[in-house]
């Protein structure tokens, strides 16, 4: 049964659109130590005389208790030192906003949104920004219209004192990439991407449902980047993948840690809603109180276990949208796949990009090694999250780079 607190916490009529994301979502009036204790006290991992095993590692080596509430409480450091700070969010919506003022003298009707992992909560500091130009209600042929388009649009930005660098990639959803001069964010435009919006306040509701989400993945992002499966444009996993990988996992844990949203709310989420309802449609959902109350560490070693020992890469696809592992369908676009992450509203491979079985195989093998070595055991994954938190301290005081 969900609960009654509102995982968007405002009522409708009480917050503006355009200040939605930057006053309540993202706060930061604590101290680190502050938010540390509070998060700790409400994930529960402050009492470890109730896991005196790890739930989630059954079968692997006992680690002492202690080594998993230090993990857990690593991985909060670690992610509030990276958590993209709200006036992150406010330097890119700033040029948003300009942007689409510019751009409207081409296209009067343009809208431009934010989407991506600066909007859907699992950005950190040194995330680029992404931003969807919508210039018509239907689809756009990326290989002919959005590269006339975002050709128009270059010779703009060239004129804009504002940005520098616009480079256009004419790939397969063609993209327009530049800098903004004042804040030095790095963005990328593309044009009618609808289903980018749309999944982007998807993962946005998931993210601030329930409190341990957002570290446990960002901290598994840094893990894949640091064993570098976590880049699409070279054949391993991008990381809206990522993402979904982990959601899946707690969606289909015995006491799932997280709900299926677009079962149990399917009107706010629907794949035809106007794109320009999609931003307030899940305003309203309440937060989620799981059962489950597994610590971040014992979720982060669950998730590796799972991925490692549990689930089956070649007869499965992974479905945040139905919150299971489907059969792999007979068809073009899955049977010959590695690895397939079903696009929750689009349904497309998102895993696509990993086509080679070394990269493949070197993806299983990170997940394999981490829970077959003494690894946790000698509290090296603590090791590399206290090095992780070392090198962010040191480069808070440059927003722009850090993290």
């Amino acid at each position: 049964m969900l609960p009654r607190s509102p995982a968007f916490p405002h009522k409708h009529g009480q917050t503006r659109p355009d200040t939605l994301f930057t006053q309540r979502l993202l706060p930061h009036a604590f101290s680190q130590q502050q938010r540390i204790e509070s998060h700790l006290n409400l994930t529960n991992t402050n009492k470890p005389c109730i896991h005196y095993l790890c739930t989630a590692l059954k079968g692997f080596r006992v680690i002492d208790i202690y080594h998993v509430f230090q993990l857990s409480q690593q991985i909060l450091e670690l992610f509030l030192a990276c958590e993209q700070q709200s006036e992150d969010l406010e330097r890119k919506e700033s040029c948003r906003a300009q942007l689409q003022r510019d751009i409207q003298r081409l296209f009067p009707c343009a809208r431009v949104f934010l989407a991506g992992s600066s909007l859907n909560g699992f950005g950190s500091r040194s995330s680029d920004a992404d931003l969807c130009l919508v210039v018509q209600d239907g689809p756009v042929n990326q290989r002919t219209d959005a590269v006339c388009i975002l050709s128009l649009v270059q010779k703009l930005l060239y004129k804009l004192s504002y940005i520098e660098r616009p480079q256009l990639i004419r790939a397969k959803v063609p993209i327009l990439k530049f800098r903004d001069r004042i804040s030095g964010v790095e963005f990328d435009l593309n044009v009618n991407n609808i289903v980018g919006i749309r999944n982007t306040f998807l993962l946005r509701t998931y993210a601030y449902i329930e409190k341990r989400v957002r570290p446990i993945i960002l901290v598994i992002k840094k893990w894949a980047s640091y064993h570098r499966i976590n880049d699409a444009s070279r054949g391993t996993l991008s990381s809206y993948t990522l993402v979904l990988m982990v959601l899946h996992y707690l969606q289909t844990l015995p006491e799932p840690v997280i709900p299926c949203l677009q079962k149990d709310y399917p009107e706010c989420f629907s794949p035809v809603m106007d794109i320009h309802l999609v931003p307030d449609g899940p305003k309203n959902i309440p937060s989620f109180v799981s059962k489950n109350q597994s610590s971040l560490g014992d979720l982060l070693l669950g998730f590796l276990k799972y991925f490692a020992t549990v689930f089956r890469w070649d007869k499965c696809v992974i479905s945040v949208r139905e919150a299971k592992a489907l059969p792999k369908p007979n068809c073009r676009e899955w049977k010959d796949k590695f690895i397939c992450v079903e696009e929750p509203f689009d349904g497309s491979n998102t895993a696509r990009a990993v086509h080679e079985k070394m990269k493949f195989d070197d993806i299983k093998a990170q997940f394999t090694e981490v829970c077959n070595s003494r690894e946790l055991l000698r509290g090296m994954f603590l090791t590399f999250l206290t090095g992780l938190i070392l090198i962010v301290l040191q480069k808070l005081y440059v927003p722009v780079e850090c993290c």
